[in-house]
């Protein structure tokens, strides 16, 4: 039986089975209007001019506290409003094409460091999984065909990392997260949507090791050219 760190209780919210909400959310978008979700087109979820701009080309980086990272797209044009659409518009139904890249820096990851780790995304907070009714990470990690954990709960509310100044992003996520049991033994790939400054990533390395894992690496689906320049991230141009 795993032991609850501190003997405090994981996160309670209301959570469906994995296997019933994907059902529903696969429902939902078929009565969904459907446009491109990168560009507005008419009449299909990703136009193939999109769904090219999705090719993964992974990029790897190193955070400051040694967490190498693999990310498959740039956060910027189509890649952007897809990612947008997915996560704040109910746009479920790109969830597939967008699981493809993930999956590719997932591979590099693991590839890169070691193989058998198991897949844990990062956790979306309380208000977010109660406004969108899915967590998007682990609905990609899913949808690539893979099975993520659940070891990671949050403790308190944070402001949205969006809003914040590079310098005021760690600041917010210090102390955010924590692990619901002892992981002693185990070994994790960290996943995420898309790397900024590293802040999130940063704090959920932290709160694996405290609960005595490892974090072999982590992966996300984008990043962005001018976070991805803070000094919390370093270029790598090989793991």
């Amino acid at each position: 039986m795993r032991t609850r760190l501190g003997g405090r209780r994981a996160d309670t919210r209301l959570m469906l089975p994995d296997i019933l909400l994907d059902a529903l959310l696969d429902a939902w978008a078929l009565v969904l209007p459907v446009d491109c979700a990168g560009c507005g087109a008419r009449d299909r979820s990703l136009c193939s001019v999109c769904s090219d701009a999705l090719a993964p080309e992974p990029v790897a980086r190193r955070l400051i506290d040694g967490t190498p990272v693999v990310s498959a797209l740039d956060y910027d044009g189509v890649v952007r409003s897809a990612i947008l659409a997915f996560k704040e518009q109910g746009r479920t139904d790109v969830a597939r094409r967008l699981a493809v890249p993930l999956a590719a820096a997932m591979a590099e990851a693991m590839s890169a460091a070691a193989a058998g780790a198991e897949i844990l995304p990062v956790p979306t907070s309380p208000a977010a999984y109660r406004r969108r009714g899915y967590d998007p990470v682990a609905l990609l990690v899913r949808r690539a065909g893979l099975r993520p954990t659940r070891e990671l709960a949050t403790t308190r509310r944070a402001a949205q990392q969006k809003k914040l100044t590079a310098d005021e992003r760690s600041g917010n996520r210090d102390g955010y997260l924590r692990a619901v049991h002892v992981l002693g033994g185990r070994r994790f790939l960290l996943v995420d949507d898309v790397l900024t400054t590293g802040s999130t990533i940063a704090e959920a390395s932290r709160a694996v090791r405290a609960g005595g894992g490892e974090v072999v690496a982590a992966a996300t689906l984008a990043y962005t050219q001018k976070r991805a320049q803070h000094p919390g991230v370093r270029s790598l141009n090989v793991l």
